[in-house]
């Protein structure tokens, strides 16, 4: 139980939480860019999260304070059309489940609580989406609102979109319904999860760049961006297949232009109809797609190396052709490699942010010291270094406990 926060809320408020909400950041071991297309992605919930301590009230105000100094407090009633707080704000995080439960299901009931969070910000490890859904489902929770799994992940993805940011599933699912010890491949129309164990010998090093990606924020442009390019990269192949009677029916997603066609044929009319940058961006989703599946079967049959080609090629394909990557994360992921990491990529939406590192276990120490030598201590950032280089465990999902 999360002592910490739990004293942080007596001593704010005068006494004991009745209940705690966490959940889990995120670090995603392929698939990127690919969940905003209907496409596969390939996430393993990991050790850090967010955790609010609250008490309900008998009105629908919703106060909440953070653990940490720099982010303001945040309060506001419940009732659908919340206004947003400045572009950018914590606040809109904590809005953003409020308002869509308040206007699916009229929930009024509210909480005063304090959240604490672990997980790095705007490092890529998904500490928004872990705060939409631990209020999210504080909120559903003290409602009485019992929503299947699957269709809370839909609800919460949809109800991040408040803060502007075009986002597909996949961090509010992977939030929600990940199992301990194990990754999981998520599908999408209609969701689907698939639960793969992580093999004992394995194990993922996250390291941040310590550039922040603020996704809400001056990176939300890029984002949107890139969602937007990849839309009119399908439509544009789509007009193709209809005009050349191409296909028996026309493809209305990524999935089914794939399922129709194929991945060469798709990638081939790609190349003929689109211009070089939509192409480029074509080429990585549909690619990236194939790396989730051949990843899934990589990681059944214990395939460390297989894994790790497939992990590069992904660092590759979002350098190259997505164009997300940086010089630090490309510097990053070419040290933890010389270190002795069997592949690496960087993970998230990418600009800044972290990667990961696949590595045998009994390598883990070399790849550490060999990023920390070569990276952090040269910038001067090995202070708090264990908050900048760890190995992630694979976690449960979130919850709501009741303190007792």
């Amino acid at each position: 139980m999360p002592t910490g926060v739990r004293t942080a809320f007596a001593e704010r408020f005068g006494g004991p939480p009745t209940h705690v909400a966490r959940a889990p950041g995120r670090v995603n071991l392929l698939g990127e860019h690919t969940d905003y297309n209907d496409l596969p992605v390939f996430p393993m919930a990991i050790q850090r999260e967010a955790r609010v301590a609250l008490r309900p009230r008998d009105d629908g105000m919703v106060i909440l304070h953070s653990a940490d100094p720099a982010f303001p407090s945040v309060e506001f009633e419940l009732r659908p059309g919340i206004p947003p707080g400045a572009p950018g704000h914590w606040g809109n995080y904590v809005k953003a489940p409020a308002n869509e439960l308040a206007r699916r299901y009229a929930i009024w009931r509210g909480f005063e609580g304090v959240l604490a969070s672990d997980i790095p910000v705007a490092a890529g490890l998904s500490s928004s989406s872990a705060i939409v859904v631990a209020v999210g489902l504080a909120l559903a929770h003290l409602n009485e609102v019992a929503v299947e799994e699957r269709a809370f992940a839909e609800l919460m993805a949809e109800a991040e979109r408040y803060v502007g940011t075009r986002g597909g599933g996949m961090d509010q699912a992977i939030s929600l319904a990940a199992r301990a010890g194990c990754a999981m491949k998520l599908s999408f129309n209609p969701m689907r999860f698939q639960h793969t164990a992580v093999p004992e010998e394995w194990s993922f090093v996250i390291a941040h760049t310590s550039v922040r990606v603020e996704k809400s924020g001056p990176a939300q442009k890029a984002y949107n961006l890139r969602r937007a390019e990849c839309e009119e990269a399908f439509a544009e192949v789509v007009q193709e297949v209809v005009d050349g009677c191409l296909a028996r029916t026309t493809p209305t997603s990524y999935p089914d232009l794939l399922r129709l066609l194929g991945p060469e044929r798709a990638l081939s009319l790609g190349e003929e109809v689109l211009d070089r940058n939509l192409f480029r961006r074509f080429r990585h989703v549909v690619t990236e797609a194939g790396r989730v599946e051949e990843a899934v079967d990589r990681l059944r049959s214990a395939d460390l190396t297989g894994f790790g080609t497939l992990m590069d090629a992904s660092h590759g394909s979002l350098r190259t052709d997505f164009l997300v990557s940086s010089a630090e994360l490309d510097e990053l992921t070419a040290i933890a490699r010389e270190g002795g990491a069997v592949g690496a990529r960087l993970t998230g939406a990418g600009l800044g942010g972290c990667i990961v590192a696949l590595v045998d276990r009994q390598t883990v120490g070399d790849v550490i010291e060999t990023l920390v030598d070569e990276y952090y201590e040269p910038r001067k950032l090995t202070k708090d270094i264990d908050a900048r280089v760890f190995v992630a465990v694979a976690s449960p999902g979130a919850r709501v406990e009741t303190v007792g």
